[in-house]
């Protein structure tokens, strides 16, 4: 009976552990942002991914794992629209 008692607490750690490794960093939107988190593209917390964040409308205020709840509304890159690449293509 202790075995299958460590064992299973031995399965179970090891699970929790494999998922905070392939965690991926989001950070949380705050209030007046067009969405709730925004994916930092890493692990990690770095001023250019504030910054890409910033840009797709993410008024940063913290961060954590991502989410994976289909209610959560991430944000989206910015959609960029350079007509002047189309003039030169006619």
């Amino acid at each position: 009976m202790k075995k299958l008692i460590l064992s299973f607490f031995c399965l179970t750690g090891a699970l929790f552990v494999t998922a905070a490794v392939n965690a991926e960093l989001c950070y949380l939107c705050g209030s007046g942002s067009s969405c709730q988190q925004c994916k930092a593209g890493g692990n990690d917390d770095t001023q250019d991914a504030r910054r890409a964040c910033e840009k797709r409308g993410c008024k940063v205020s913290g961060y954590t794992s991502c989410s994976g709840a289909a209610n959560i509304s991430m944000c989206k890159a910015p959609v960029k629209s350079d007509w002047s690449k189309v003039a030169q293509l006619k």
